[in-house]
């Protein structure tokens, strides 16, 4: 085979392991994302069945089934990217098989032309003859050299032919296998697309019963928003307090941020530099409202403001501390609902509703320790953490710091 055309298809070989290599890191990266897509969906039904069966608030029945659709439609989204990508690799593989069967033509007609012009010349006074017929001994040296190189590459332009047959059946099971996979992907996503309309269709029927008894649905979310408002006050008069009760220690009067020893200053450093890689609070769970304004699912024009985040959780369910800290204060409320506070340096994470704490103030907390557990509501069996972030008084985003909240 020529050495340009051998150079060629070398660089052709690589090119293609490449694209394959990053495809197939990417098709990894897609399927877990759908395992754990596949793994909320199923934690949502458990939790939307047990509300259901409690007769329970109709505020938790929307979002479980909002969330349920949200999932259900990313699933779909996953499932079209696994798709396409695939695709890519079948047609990425269509031309590599097309370039080796190329590749092997060319080596064996080279191969065949080896092979006959060795036959003519196979005779072994030939190969006397042709060494003799040499004009001296340099010439001679030479002419046994080219032999023996010519007999070598015979040998290897054989065995690169094995070589290229085995790799050309492999991509073509590779191929079929490619192809059955994407046929498996089309049916889970004609299987999800009917999920998703039962689902909406699920949630169409829930708002019309909201709406027929419009009074109750919107005293369930003013009773929330007067629960919320008080919670919100507490927590910025706790953290208040704790920032003037440590900070007296140091001979400082601020109210609004802790004075930092350099130890704490450390403590706070690595908090931040784990930013976006924080542990979730629980090891079950599913993101149940997220942080801000929202709009409310049945009436639009009502908005809504979550200043932490909540995350349904199944009952029983153990709170765990996101990193290492200090525990700082201990909250119950009137209702017997109890809170943890743990101090990273300047930042402040609060674990809220419980009906357990496991831990007292002042306790020196390591990762994933266990804080409580969760709190379930005996009227609609709602099992659900109420998660917020500070630094200092500052509101903080958790779906900022948790890792894939």
């Amino acid at each position: 085979m020529p050495t340009n055309l051998k150079q060629l298809l070398t660089i052709l070989l690589l090119s293609w392991a490449g694209i394959l290599s990053a495809q197939s890191g990417e098709q990894q990266a897609l399927e877990a994302k759908k395992r754990r897509l596949q793994q909320e969906r199923a934690q949502i039904n458990k939790l939307l069945a047990n509300t259901k069966k409690e007769k329970g608030n109709v505020l938790e029945q929307v979002e479980g089934l909002d969330q349920k659709i949200n999932v259900s439609q990313e699933l779909i989204r996953v499932t079209n990217q696994q798709s396409n990508l695939l695709n890519r690799q079948i047609n990425t593989n269509i031309r590599k098989i097309s370039r080796l069967r190329e590749e092997l033509n060319v080596l064996k007609n080279d191969y065949a032309e080896m092979i006959q012009k060795s036959y003519q010349n196979k005779n072994q006074q030939n190969r006397l003859l042709f060494l003799l017929s040499s004009d001296g001994f340099w010439q001679a040296y030479k002419r046994l050299q080219y032999l023996n190189q010519y007999t070598k590459f015979r040998k290897k332009q054989g065995e690169e032919i094995a070589i290229s047959a085995q790799e050309l059946i492999g991509l073509n099971k590779e191929l079929v296998a490619q192809r059955k996979t994407k046929e498996q992907l089309l049916n889970e996503n004609r299987v999800q697309k009917d999920e998703l309309t039962k689902e909406i269709a699920a949630q169409k029927a829930l708002l019309a019963t909201i709406k027929v008894n419009e009074s109750k649905y919107v005293a369930q979310i003013e009773a929330r928003k007067r629960e919320e408002r008080r919670i919100d006050k507490e927590i910025d008069r706790l953290i208040r307090s704790a920032i003037a009760s440590s900070n007296k220690k140091t001979g400082s009067s601020s109210k609004t941020s802790f004075t930092l020893t350099p130890e704490s200053r450390a403590l706070a450093d690595n908090f931040s530099a784990n930013k976006g890689k924080l542990n979730w609070p629980v090891e079950k769970g599913v993101k149940s409202q997220g942080y801000g304004v929202y709009a409310d699912k049945v009436y639009p024009g009502i908005k809504h403001l979550n200043n932490g985040v909540t995350i349904a959780t199944e009952k029983g369910e153990k709170v765990r501390a996101i990193f290492q800290g200090e525990v700082m204060t201990i909250y119950t409320n009137r209702r017997g609902i109890k809170g943890v506070y743990v101090r990273h340096g300047d930042y402040i994470s609060f674990y809220l509703n419980l009906s357990e704490v496991y831990v007292e103030k002042g306790d020196k907390i390591a990762l994933n320790e266990p804080l409580g557990e969760v709190y379930t509501n005996p009227t609609n069996n709602s099992t659900k953490l109420k998660f917020y972030l500070y630094q200092n008084t500052t509101k903080l985003n958790p779906e900022e710091w948790i890792y894939r909240l």
